[in-house]
């Protein structure tokens, strides 16, 4: 009867010495109080306590966290917008006991910090300049963070500004205001490549031109050259120039008349074709030199007889 008496008592002694040891995970502080004061901080490992007398009052991660702060401001231009601050913080491993005892709620406290500073810093920026300037918002929330949070035993690591978003009106007016600016550059672009295309169109139609004309005067010195040569030969022959030249022109004469004829889809031409067609033509082509000529003169003449009467 004895013996099971002591089994209960042997049991709760097992027990109590089971719960003397306890574990401490990597990163992690345990804290240790005795009848309600603190004792110790123990850290990763296999750790021992007074059964019944001490007693994990908590544990902390050393570990890096993060804490997602949004905060709703207004910027210089009124404009209202929402930002994301995330601000990475680890408890210092000397401060424990402050980290424990002097805060009781982190995360609140780093939360009112993060509002007070981007609330004093945001009014005095512009919308752009909140975009342009989110890396010096993230520098001063840090500085004054780590400034208030060491007494407490945390360290600040990094603060970001992780998202600027902007009433959904002014995204919009934003988007058109990008919207027309690119559509008034592309439209620049557009215009001088119109322009572009138009200068160069012009400057090879001129090329053309100008090849064109010296092919024209080209030709016209070499037909010059063939008719002289022509002539010559007649010359040789005992033709005169007279001669000569009427029969070229008949020849040319007959010459074109064959060409057409040559044509299946030319229209209707009505050209001289008598035996005295390439006589006439060239009697005529005379006529109109000699008058040419008479008409220069006599032009000339005028000009010259003013000039000696507006000298006198």
């Amino acid at each position: 009867m004895g013996q099971f008496i002591f089994i209960p008592i042997i049991f709760f002694g097992l027990i109590v010495l089971i719960s003397a040891f306890f574990i401490v995970k990597q990163q992690t502080a345990a804290i240790i109080e005795r009848f309600g004061k603190f004792q110790s901080i123990r850290h990763s490992g296999l750790q021992l306590k007074i059964p019944l007398v001490d007693r994990i009052a908590g544990k902390l991660s050393l570990k890096i966290q993060q804490l997602d702060v949004i905060i709703e401001t207004k910027t210089l231009d009124d404009v209202f917008v929402r930002l994301k601050v995330s601000v990475q913080y680890k408890v210092i491993r000397d401060k424990v006991y402050d980290a424990f005892y002097k805060l009781d709620y982190p995360h609140d406290q780093i939360t009112s910090y993060v509002f007070d500073v981007v609330r004093a810093e945001v009014p005095k920026m512009k919308l752009d300049d909140v975009f342009v300037r989110k890396d010096d918002i993230a520098i001063a929330v840090k500085a004054e963070l780590n400034d208030a949070m060491i007494e407490y035993g945390y360290d600040i690591i990094k603060t970001l500004v992780t998202d600027i978003d902007p009433d959904s009106q002014v995204k919009a007016a934003m988007n058109r205001i990008n919207a027309s600016e690119r559509e008034k550059i592309a439209a620049q672009f557009e215009g001088d490549a119109a322009r572009i295309l138009i200068v160069e169109k012009a400057k090879a139609e001129a090329e053309s031109k100008r090849l064109q004309g010296q092919g024209i005067a080209d030709q016209r010195r070499e037909i010059a050259r063939g008719l002289e040569e022509s002539v010559e030969v007649l010359n040789k022959v005992g033709i005169n120039s007279q001669e000569a030249s009427a029969l070229i022109v008949v020849t040319q004469h007959y010459d074109t008349l064959q060409a057409i004829g040559g044509e299946t889809n030319s229209n209707l031409i009505l050209l001289p074709n008598s035996p005295q067609a390439g006589s006439n033509m060239l009697n005529d082509m005379v006529a109109s030199f000699t008058a040419s000529n008479q008409i220069g003169e006599a032009m000339k003449n005028a000009a010259s007889n003013n000039k000696k009467k507006g000298e006198e």
